[in-house]
């Protein structure tokens, strides 16, 4: 049906249709423009669009309104008018029927914004731009909840994506709207959505921004420094060199933790195993950017110079800027996929850095699907060998070990290692 009204179906889509069939209200958080108001409004039957000062004055003015439209009842960019959280879940108190309420928000709130949090009440589901799979490049054959489960079978496949392919769509955006727009266009477009959350997506979280290019420096040094450690310091230091007066660091945390609430920074966490196998493992998070196109767009890389090795990346970890925005490309689709599994998403890497996983994929029971990710096609012992200190360290608890490339062909090696192009990664 969805798919019939122009609707094209993405991973959430299987989550949310689960969650309406058994529970009253769900709430989709992301990034502006990842597509929550295109998968809600597929499914609601009255739309509240709190982003319009026309619809938002009257419904600020009387929360209890939205009440009386029929639904489902999409109420889009909910944060704008907090009080209507408590509404929703005051009414999923008095009546449990399912698919009663869609929220969508761009935004977290300040605490105390709302009176309870909805736990019990308003079930939350992330959604992020598109994944690889999402994108129509190509046809995966490798299921990710099959290598999850530990059934993968037969890791087999070819596709005909190379290098320049996956350089076209780190550089085409996943955010849907922004799709197949000519350069300029899409270059202008990216250019908007950054400006747009400094100068009024930010302020309307409640900090002022004195300094709107200094914030803007700090995005550059924080893309620079996509899919590593790199400590918030040495980004500072990047974003202010030659500065004399820095910011103080106050200011960017401050700066850093409203981006995080416009879920514009998406750091990936670092993995907590259940069980004392390990010692010293380091916390720091790998930063990545809602969507690697931001990322290149900050840092004036084109697909040319991609290909050609241009950018300086920022902190610890090896490699050239478009591996590293490889690696982001990777991350971004490994983490909508996991998602529909329930499975959560971080990265390993040891205090003194001599061991370090790309992607831990933990399902609900603890065990791990461990995941490196490589630019390029061919494999040697030296590029497996964490994976196989884990498989010793960690045994029966590593549910299966792959390696995501840019190669052309899907398959197990030898010694039990899935090699799977990313173009052949699906759900």
């Amino acid at each position: 049906m969805i798919e019939g009204m122009g609707y094209r179906r993405r991973v959430l889509d299987d989550e949310l249709d689960m969650l309406l069939d058994a529970l009253p209200a769900v709430a989709i958080d992301g990034a502006k423009a990842v597509g929550k108001t295109s998968t809600s409004q597929a499914r609601a039957r009255s739309v509240v669009a709190l982003d319009s000062g026309p619809v938002r004055e009257p419904v600020a003015a009387d929360p209890e309104s939205i009440l009386i439209r029929p639904r489902p009842v999409l109420i889009d960019e909910w944060q704008k008018v907090p009080e209507v959280w408590d509404v929703v879940r005051r009414a999923v108190d008095r009546d449990r029927a399912p698919g009663q309420f869609l929220l969508t928000g761009s935004a977290t709130v300040a605490p105390g914004a709302t009176a309870h949090s909805g736990a019990g009440r308003i079930t939350r589901l992330r959604m992020r731009p598109l994944a690889f799979s999402e994108r129509g490049v190509a046809t995966p054959t490798v299921s990710l909840e099959r290598l999850l489960s530990g059934t993968a079978g037969a890791v087999e496949g070819d596709t005909e994506v190379r290098l320049v392919d996956y350089v076209e769509e780190i550089m085409a955006s996943g955010f849907p709207g922004l799709r197949g727009l000519p350069d300029r266009l899409l270059r202008g477009e990216l250019d908007s959505y950054l400006y747009n959350a400094v100068d009024r997506d930010i302020p309307e979280q409640g900090l002022a921004v004195r300094k709107p290019a200094a914030l803007l420096d700090w995005l550059r040094a924080y893309a620079a420094a996509t899919a590593s450690t790199a400590s918030y310091t040495s980004i500072l230091d990047a974003a202010t060199a030659g500065v004399g007066e820095k910011p103080a660091r106050s200011t960017t945390i401050a700066y850093r933790d409203a981006l995080r609430q416009l879920w514009l920074l998406d750091p990936l966490p670092a993995w907590a195993p259940v069980a004392g196998a390990f010692a010293r493992l380091g916390q720091t998070p790998i930063h990545h950017l809602a969507d690697p196109a931001l990322a290149a767009r900050l840092l004036g890389l084109t697909h040319q110079s991609l290909l050609d090795g241009a950018g300086t990346p920022l902190g610890p970890q090896h490699g050239t800027m478009l591996g590293r925005l490889f690696q982001s490309l990777v991350t971004l689709s490994v983490r909508v996929l996991a998602q529909r599994c329930e499975a959560t998403v971080s990265h390993l890497r040891t205090r003194n850095g001599d061991h370090e996983i790309d992607l831990m994929l933990t399902n609900p029971e603890g065990k791990v699907l461990a995941v490196e990710v490589k630019l390029g096609g061919t494999l040697s012992g030296h590029d497996l060998r964490h994976l196989a200190w884990l498989a010793g360290k960690y045994g029966e608890r590593v549910i299966d070990r792959i390696v995501i490339n840019t190669g052309p062909v899907a398959y197990r090696r030898p010694d039990g290692v899935a090699v799977v192009p990313l173009a052949l990664l699906g759900p």
